[in-house]
């Protein structure tokens, strides 16, 4: 393979016309083939904060990033950066607000699409319970009291009490 002007050059003068454009279009090709592999390789990069994003788990990519820093997205129950790398067959942990989410990659998502693709590209492992415990904590018990019943009770106030820390106990 020939890289330099100096070496084409030699080859000019030593060589017959034809063997130099043999010899330049295989350096070409050659040439061409490792911008090819270089760029394969770069494109099956990805970085976690980008897949969350792309496959609709965060509204924005800034809040897929600040999941990252804050320690929400683990792996294998240590704190991930957001350039960490995704890879296929991986299993995160994900907490957003007081839902967590135990999710598997499928496939490698370079951009957002539409939800319905999207939910494709992973896996969700979550268990059962969890998903309900908090599906329950939205549709938990209003704690108004009737209009112009007083003041409550001790009794009251221990129900209530007894109620609320129930609620928000496992």
């Amino acid at each position: 393979m020939c890289c330099t002007y100096r070496e084409l050059q030699r080859w000019w003068d030593s060589s017959s016309q034809l063997a130099l454009v043999l010899r330049f279009r295989k350096y070409i090709f050659i040439r061409q083939l490792l911008v090819f592999l270089t760029a394969m390789t770069e494109q099956e990069k990805l970085r976690i904060d980008k897949y969350l994003w792309a496959i609709r788990l965060f509204k924005t990519r800034s809040l897929a990033t600040d999941a990252c820093k804050a320690g929400r997205v683990k792996l294998h129950g240590q704190n991930l950066k957001p350039s960490a790398i995704v890879k296929v067959g991986e299993v995160y942990q994900v907490s957003k607000g007081i839902e967590k989410k135990i999710i598997e990659v499928v496939e490698l998502l370079y951009n957002r699409v539409e939800s319905k693709i999207a939910v494709t590209k992973y896996k969700d492992l979550t268990p059962v319970e969890e998903t309900h415990a908090f599906k329950s904590v939205f549709h938990a018990p209003s704690l108004q009291r009737d209009r112009g019943t007083g003041r409550p009770t001790k009794k009251d106030r221990r129900e209530t009490d007894d109620l609320i820390g129930g609620m928000f106990e496992e």
